[in-house]
């Protein structure tokens, strides 16, 4: 068998990325984010991970610690006070995207990858909300969660119920299923 052949084998090795945005890339269109912080979770493994936080069978709680001298302790002030925050984040092991994913709720089609959760994104970014247990400092202890330990932490917002409630929503292919 040729080396070729076999390096699938190898956990070092990596398939080709996809860049089918990489035609667009300008200096116009980076954006530069810095990490606030990182979660320090029991998922070690992407495919250990619940799908959603509303889906984990076992409450693994989490923390996110945010870095120091940047005032963050002051940016807290006040969070404790809701149930629930959303948590923008950076899927840092993802490799690539895929315009057209097959989600696990239908096996048989594919979708645009904007018209699902999939992780598999152009940019790597993660939002959940997620249940805030307690702030001390400038950690903060999360419930039910699907972020990978190590993940780097972008930004932090309240979960606000007559925001972020729809209540005539639909789930758009999801309800075909």
């Amino acid at each position: 068998m040729s080396q070729q052949a076999d390096d699938w084998r190898n956990p070092q090795h990596s398939k080709h990325k996809k860049t089918y945005a990489s035609e667009l890339e300008s200096a116009s269109d980076r954006i530069t984010l810095q990490a606030i912080g990182v979660v320090s979770s029991p998922y070690q493994e992407r495919f250990a991970t619940p799908r959603q936080p509303a889906y984990a069978v076992d409450a693994k709680p989490a923390m996110i610690t945010l870095h120091q001298g940047f005032c963050y302790e002051q940016a807290l002030q006040d969070l404790e006070s809701f149930s629930h925050i959303w948590v923008i984040y950076w899927m840092h092991l993802n490799q690539g995207w895929n315009p057209l994913v097959k989600p696990p709720r239908d096996k048989h089609n594919k979708y645009g990858v904007f018209a699902t959760r999939a992780p598999h994104r152009p940019n790597s970014l993660g939002l959940s909300v997620v249940p805030l247990l307690s702030v001390q400092g400038r950690v903060l202890h999360i419930g039910c969660h699907d972020m990978l330990d190590g993940t780097p932490v972008l930004d932090i917002k309240p979960y606000i119920v007559e925001s972020d409630v729809v209540s005539d929503a639909n789930t758009g292919w999801l309800d075909k299923l």
